[in-house]
């Protein structure tokens, strides 16, 4: 594993990590793939330990996804914390079946989702052939193509008429997908809440990302990862990279921050 003081210019912490936080999309899966069910069930195994094992963090989710898929996935792992769906859009815990929202998505921001929804099915849609909408989200427009070069062509586009019409909102993109969210409920924002809801301080959280969509949440945690199939950019913010990509990613690091919290 690849530590990256000299570019982040941050320190790891000293104190004890006592949630680990995974991105999906990347991390723990690998769009239009089958999981690496061999690895995932390890992940799930630490995490299962950790009620019982105090070196342990149990683990939860951020991600750009929506609460479906998001729940299906903590299921999977047998995530007991509230987790993150649409960056910062969104918080569900399924121990309680509390579903929450950022406060920030006000009903004049939630105007203009909509007009950026209506941009996209009539600008973005019929130009690009086999480009399909994001369902089931509520907070922020996801526009989806399994080609990465035709995702760079709908990044540009979506780039030059967010800034132009809609300055509350961002745009990220991975290798599958253009994600157009409100700043104020990005993953950054979203982790803040959570630690909220958690009682538990930033620097105590552990956070895996790999596109730009995660990079304001490595740069508040305490201790950032990026598995080796992340962006540069991405890379350049984390503490640590992992040798292995995607869910082996996740895995090493479950691992760093095990051994992390032995010795402190």
């Amino acid at each position: 594993m690849t530590y990256q003081s000299s570019s982040s210019k941050r320190t790891l912490p000293i104190s004890k990590i006592k949630v680990f936080v995974t991105d999906l999309d990347g991390c723990m899966t690998d769009p239009f793939e089958s999981p690496n069910w061999e690895v995932y069930t390890q992940i799930r195994a630490l995490q299962l330990q950790s009620d019982s094992d105090p070196s342990i963090p149990p683990m939860t989710i951020c991600t750009g996804r929506p609460m479906p898929y998001a729940e299906a996935q903590a299921q999977f792992l047998g995530v007991r914390l509230p987790f993150v769906f649409e960056s910062g859009g969104g918080f569900y815990d399924m121990t309680t079946n509390c579903l929450t929202w950022n406060p920030i998505v006000t009903d004049t921001l939630t105007s203009d989702i909509e007009a950026i929804r209506a941009w996209a099915h009539e600008e973005i849609f019929p130009n690009f052939p086999g480009s399909i909408s994001e369902f089931a989200k509520f907070t922020d427009v996801g526009l989806i193509h399994r080609e990465k070069s035709i995702i760079d062509e709908i990044h540009i586009l979506a780039i030059k008429k967010i800034s132009q019409d809609f300055p509350h909102f961002e745009v990220h993109k991975t290798d599958v997908s253009v994600n157009i969210i409100v700043k104020k409920a990005n993953k950054g924002e979203g982790l803040k809440h959570l630690c909220k809801m958690l009682e538990v301080d930033l620097s105590q959280i552990a956070y895996i990302g790999d596109s730009s969509g995660d990079i304001s949440g490595l740069k508040r945690v305490g201790m950032a990862f990026a598995p080796s199939n992340a962006l540069e950019p991405v890379k350049k913010v984390a503490h640590l990279v992992t040798n292995g990509p995607s869910t082996s990613g996740v895995l090493e690091a479950y691992h760093w921050i095990i051994q992390h919290n032995l010795r402190v």
